[in-house]
């Protein structure tokens, strides 16, 4: 066969590809370009699309990808999302997981509705649709006893301890202050106000909060003694700095990891750093018990279960907080709440202090309101 036959089958090739229609691995590829696309948010800021972006093209590459990833878009049926899903629950990828079924069905119906858009029309309608229910998942409720606590705490300030100073001193602060890793890990200087008065708080942005809404989060003493340990230096930026990237806070792994501990490849041996779990002699544990434990902590002190809410920032149960119309809630009132949750946190530390073996430095006039 001549070149130009060669060429012209080549062409062909290519058209009827086309008129096929694209591969799911191609739209995958396209959908995370998608999300990942730098646009103006709300506060100004560039950021991506989607900015979770990074967990949801996980869950489409290891799974929807690695399953399907060569099939025509528009050749996939409900039955084939089912048997991926029914095949992940039953441990085909790894560990059995109900919830990484979950979250592959949750991706792939985002990725085949965008596919199904106007303009794009990769695929005529989602197979995402009418699938069996998966098995509930249960909730996790364990928190850590008193003596565990007490393990745990005491256990941070050894000095043998492969993990950084900072990041154990991260693990403290999420039981003290009740915020998500992810908030709390980015604290930068100028999100901290007050430390010298009796009101002192930490001003999470937007940008680092699970519900995109900034959270004004009061500063027991205990908390503020951590700040001031982890500010080492007149000019460290970054509360929980990390010690290998100077002007950066730590990994935002870097907390579940020293919990639980690491592999590394090292001359094709897999060698392990032991978990602070491990080396305390605790039952293993993920850094969001600790903000279960608090908010055990609170409920044990008889906090009402609304201000415990929002010292977690969650929605408040509508049997313990009047609901408010709508307008008035997205609107008007913007009250954080600080009053009674600057006595759930200070309820908490004084407890800690208990249970540590600390004495209280004060008890506040918001612990005795609340009493």
């Amino acid at each position: 066969m001549g070149g130009e036959a060669l060429a012209e089958t080549f062409r062909d090739h290519k058209v009827n590809k086309a008129k096929r229609g694209k591969t799911v691995a191609e739209i995958i590829e396209e959908r995370i370009d998608w999300m990942k696309a730098l646009v103006r948010k709300p506060d100004g800021e560039m950021r991506p699309r989607l900015e979770a972006w990074e967990n949801t093209a996980s869950h489409l590459r290891r799974f929807l990808g690695a399953r399907l990833g060569k099939t025509l878009a528009r050749d996939v049926t409900k039955h084939d999302i089912a048997s991926l899903s029914n095949d992940i629950v039953a441990g085909k990828f790894g560990k059995p997981s109900v919830s990484n079924a979950r979250h592959m069905r949750k991706a792939a119906s985002g990725l085949f509705n965008w596919a199904a858009e106007a303009g794009r029309d990769y695929v005529t309608a989602s197979p995402c649709v009418n699938l069996p229910k998966l098995d509930p998942e249960h909730s996790r409720t364990r928190v850590l006893s008193e003596d565990e606590i007490r393990i745990f705490w005491h256990g941070q300030d050894r000095n043998d301890l492969p993990w950084g100073r900072r990041t154990r001193l991260a693990l403290k602060f999420e039981l003290v202050t009740m915020l998500r890793s992810r908030e709390l890990l980015g604290a930068h200087r100028n999100e901290l106000f007050d430390l010298d008065s009796d009101h002192p708080r930490f001003d999470v942005p937007l940008k680092r909060v699970k519900k995109r809404r900034v959270i004004q989060q009061p500063l027991s003493d205990l908390a503020v003694e951590i700040i001031r340990e982890a500010l080492a230096s007149a000019d460290q930026q970054f509360v929980f700095e990390s010690p290998m990237y100077k002007g950066q806070p730590i990994h935002r792994k870097a907390m579940a990891d020293a919990l639980r501990g690491t592999k590394h490849e090292k001359n094709k041996d897999k060698t392990k750093t032991p978990g602070l779990c491990e080396l305390l002699g605790l039952k293993p544990f993920t850094p969001h018990f600790l903000r279960r434990t608090a908010a055990t902590l609170a409920g044990d002190l008889r906090f009402d279960d609304a201000w415990i809410a929002k010292c977690l920032d969650h929605a408040a149960s509508k049997k313990t907080e009047q609901i408010v119309p709508t307008v008035t809630g997205k609107v008007y009132n913007h009250s954080k709440r600080m009053k009674e949750k600057r006595a759930v946190l200070a309820g908490i530390a004084t407890e800690l202090r208990r249970i540590i073996g600390e004495p209280a430095q004060y008890i506040t006039a918001e612990i005795r309101l609340a009493a």
